[in-house]
């Protein structure tokens, strides 16, 4: 149980093989002939080849084979020979060279220089993140042409890079959700070398790196670990494929593979954080779950690698026991995303009742977003036809991860549309204000800085026409209770997948320019105003004033007070509002004619005597400081 799952190269040109395959009888290491190529979309079955080695491996306990073999480099490929009948690849494979398909590959996980020793991470607090779709983020779709971008990311004041999940996934286009090999680096995007670089260029420029992981399924094209053992259960079942099996017999293996891949990451990539999708699919009854362990083992990793490295849940369930401590009976996982934030400001920016849309719309929503991080609390939900989720309100604001754009807000809508499409150029700025001022951690969605307009759409490239008809299917039905007008793009088709690809040169042209300085100057209020700083419900106050559709948001700092004050209307608005005593200057107006705004109806300065008069033009905010005595 010492030994490392996979391929791992030793001193002296051998490398030690360790692999669960407790359904197999006899386990051999194929070593293959240097000179064979293979073909990406045929099952390797390479039996008795000439020119390949065939070693036994030892059987252990517990299901576990391992040996060690000589005369082995990087580079080497090689499969699993199972009792003489199936070669597969290897489940915990680093690096799938000819697809999910081919034959896996021995990778030297000492040999990459990095240049990040004195990186030792960021406080969640500082955390504000920037997801990308690396396939569709540049026209080369791979990590190396990430750099050239880095500058831009880290110029608007963005703290981590995001990247959807990167395990090997069928074909070269696809989400990544459907990833069957969890520790192999996506061959498409430039492997294990191009993630390590990417990620060490990311820490020399002060950047943390979170990675998307996938531990509550695995895809079904190349998907061959019922071969080797009881991943899966049918005790359950899963939205997306079979449910891995953490809970029933031999689970402790299956805990132990995902273990061991977060650490993985962690250890050979010096991934800074986590996000762990949907873990609202993940069952497991154990006294001791595998979210729990999970967290367990990477607070330790961190404590001896001495780096901040955090776990970031993505759940629909509205509850707080994920984020809570082992000890009071949470999995004590670091942070959470919460939709609700987004339903809240999505349904009043967009006016969309549909679908989970229909949970939200009023101002009030959106305010309780704000002051606790779930809205839904245990209330009864119309789309849900049941109560939902349990209170936040007393759970730090570090903890919750929001946005206004994801790539499931974005990409899960019938056409892929973003909200520069649904929406005007002044509601837009306005999602930005709410989100960048908000007192949680903010996450920006590829191209949402400049206000991008390509739409990011479903795409697939799988080889099994069953399954590409189903995934059809599958995604028509996922839209009907949104009510959406068109039928869904072809996710098989080439044309969605170059359809989502950003197009850089508008960060530079027109509103899309304005609109990237905006998330700048947003972003640089955020880290310079005392008052929004640190990210805290605690000094955090709120009026809504539902009927007006006006909210008022006061935070502040032992050195100074903010207020924003946000017109959610299409109309002008005059509002008498609650504001501390004193002088109070404007820092921000979404409505300036150098935002390109229609023009403040707001002075540069105004006296409190507890009460103002303000006018404020329609889907428009302003920010105030004042300096405390």
């Amino acid at each position: 149980m010492s030994l490392t799952l996979g391929a791992t190269l030793l001193e002296g040109r051998q490398c030690q093989f360790l692999v669960w395959a407790p359904h197999a009888k006899s386990v051999e290491v194929r070593i293959l002939d240097p000179r064979d190529s293979f073909s990406a979309a045929t099952l390797v079955q390479v039996s008795n080849r000439s020119g390949d080695r065939l070693i036994p491996l030892e059987k252990r306990v517990r299901g576990y084979h391992a040996g060690v073999v000589a005369g082995v480099e990087p580079g080497t490929r090689y499969v699993y020979c199972l009792d003489r009948e199936k070669d597969r690849p290897d489940p915990a494979s680093s690096f799938q060279p000819a697809g999910v398909h081919g034959p896996s590959q021995v990778v030297d996980s000492r040999a990459f220089q990095w240049s990040d020793a004195s990186w030792r991470g960021l406080s969640l607090d500082d955390y504000i993140i920037y997801e990308i779709h690396v396939g569709t983020f540049t026209p080369e779709g791979s990590f190396d042409a990430v750099l050239s971008h880095l500058e831009d990311i880290r110029k608007i004041g963005v703290t981590a890079l995001e990247l959807m999940p990167v395990a090997q996934f069928p074909g070269d286009r696809n989400w990544g959700y459907d990833g069957t090999y969890p520790f192999a680096v996506q061959n498409s995007y430039g492997g294990p070398e191009g993630l390590k670089k990417l990620v060490n260029a990311c820490h020399e420029c002060g950047l943390a790196v979170v990675l998307d992981v996938v531990y509550n399924h695995l895809g079904p094209e190349g998907n061959y670990l019922n071969d080797f053992g009881p991943y899966f259960t049918s005790q359950y079942q899963s939205l997306w494929g079979q449910a891995l099996n953490f809970d029933g017999p031999d689970s402790d293996e299956v805990v132990r593979f995902f273990i061991e891949n977060a650490l993985y990451w962690l250890r050979d990539f010096h991934i800074d954080a986590l996000r762990l999708d949907a873990i609202h699919g993940i069952v497991d009854r154990n006294a001791q779950p595998f979210l729990q362990l999970l967290a367990r083992s990477v607070r330790e990793f961190a404590r001896q690698a001495g780096r901040e490295i955090y776990l970031i849940a993505e759940s629909d369930f509205n509850d707080v026991r994920f984020i809570q401590p082992a000890e009071s009976g949470g999995s004590g996982l670091d942070a959470q995303w919460s939709d609700d934030f987004h339903h809240a400001q999505h349904a009043l920016l967009t006016g969309e009742r549909t679908g989970y849309y229909q949970d939200f719309g009023k101002l009030e929503h959106l305010e309780k977003a704000f002051k606790e991080g779930f809205v839904y609390s245990g209330q009864y939900s119309e789309y849900r036809r049941r109560r939902h989720g349990n209170s936040s309100r007393d759970i730090p604001a570090p903890k919750f991860v929001v946005f206004s754009h994801n790539h499931d807000q974005v990409g899960n809508r019938v056409l892929g549309d973003r909200l520069s499409t649904l929406v005007s150029f002044e509601a837009l700025k306005l999602s930005a204000g709410i989100l960048i001022l908000s007192p949680y951690i903010p996450l920006l969605f590829m191209g949402e800085e400049w206000g991008e307009r390509a739409p990011f759409q479903y795409f697939t490239s799988h080889s099994d026409p069953a399954l590409v008809d189903a995934v059809r299917r599958g995604r028509e039905a996922e839209f009907a209770s949104f009510h959406w007008q068109g039928a869904p793009p072809d996710p098989q088709d080439e044309a969605t997948f170059l359809r989502s690809k950003l197009d850089h040169s508008r960060r530079h042209t027109g509103w899309h320019q304005i609109m990237c300085g905006f998330y700048q100057e947003l972003i640089n209020l955020r880290k310079t105003l005392p008052g929004l700083a640190r990210p805290d419900k605690q000094r955090l106050e709120t009026c809504g004033l539902e009927q007006e559709k006006v909210l008022l948001i006061r935070r502040w700092s032992d050195a100074d007070e903010v207020v924003v004050v946000a017109n959610f209307g299409e109309e002008p608005k005059s509002v008498l509002l609650a504001v501390p005593e004193g002088e109070w200057r404007k820092v921000l107006d979404s409505a300036d004619q150098g935002w390109r705004g229609p023009g403040s109806m707001v002075p540069p300065r105004f006296e409190s005597d507890g009460k103002v008069q303000m006018s404020l033009g329609p889907k428009s905010f302003c920010v105030f400081e004042r300096g405390v005595n």
